[in-house]
């Protein structure tokens, strides 16, 4: 009888090993699987494998985004994207489309990312992603180049500015006691000047510089500058920041090495990639 009762013990004690050894090697064969998932493959994972950043810009908005003498897409921050995406190994292909449309088309995948001087704010920073800033700007304050009686924005006090009365650069203008005189735009806004009829306008400074160096125009001059400063960068759909990430390695990697101040001073005769 003890022996039988001993034989028992000794089967159950096998069965037992036995079942865990099968559980052991049925865990290692469910951690292996685990493992050996597949990544999950980002829109960057994508971007890499066809070769091609997709860029949603306008097309018509000089001196960022517009077609030359030759038709050829030109402009400030497209030869901006185009250096990135060199410097990344991919081919750009440019989807022309009008503002009011770029974002909708960034929403739907039709681009990866929109560059046409999309500026960094809050509402925006809610819904899209944005790249290390390329482009820096702020208000200036433009008067003939002989004038004598204003040097700082409060110097407007009493005095006639030429601005889009609908603007936050006519607002400046206002909130600092200017008189404005209604224009459509700074080319008249600055012929206003020339003619005596304003003795100053409010202006984006980077549309001043443009203007400067396209028309080659001394007759006048940046008197002051605003301290408030607005920055652009590449604009994407948010939870892709692999590439976000990569644009932006690229794009401190111009500014280390001189890249974007060399573009910057091409188009507006100084570099504005920095504040």
């Amino acid at each position: 009888m003890k022996k039988v009762f001993l034989w028992f013990i000794t089967l159950a004690l096998l069965f037992a090993l036995g079942a865990c050894s099968t559980r052991d090697k049925d865990e290692g064969k469910e951690t292996k699987k685990e493992e050996e998932k597949p990544k999950e493959t980002t829109l960057y994972d994508s971007i890499k494998e066809k070769g091609i950043l997709n860029v949603g810009t306008e097309g018509t908005y000089a001196p960022y985004t517009f077609h030359n003498e030759k038709d050829e897409l030109t402009g400030y921050d497209v030869e901006v994207i185009k250096e990135v995406a060199k410097r990344m190994e991919l081919k750009v292909e440019f989807m022309e489309t009008q503002w009011d449309s770029m974002f909708a088309g960034l929403n739907s995948g039709r681009f990866h990312l929109i560059a046409n001087q999309v500026g960094i704010n809050e509402d925006r920073k809610k819904n899209y992603d944005f790249s290390e800033p390329y482009t820096y700007s702020s208000a200036v304050l433009v008067v003939p180049k002989d004038s004598k009686g204003i040097s700082s924005f409060e110097d407007l006090l009493g005095k006639k500015a030429a601005q889009s009365l609908t603007s936050n650069y006519g607002k400046i203008a206002e909130e600092n006691g200017a008189e404005l005189v209604g224009v459509e735009g700074l080319a008249q806004a600055i012929q206003l000047m020339k003619q005596g009829r304003a003795e100053a306008t409010v202006n984006d400074k980077l549309a001043v510089l443009d203007y400067i160096k396209q028309q080659g125009d001394e007759e006048i001059t940046i008197i002051a500058e605003s301290d408030d400063v607005s920055e652009m960068a590449f604009t994407f759909n948010k939870d892709n920041q692999e590439l976000v990430d990569e644009v932006s390695k690229h794009l401190k990697a111009m500014k280390e090495d001189g890249t974007l101040k060399a573009i910057s001073e091409e188009w507006f005769g100084e570099d504005v990639s920095t504040k």
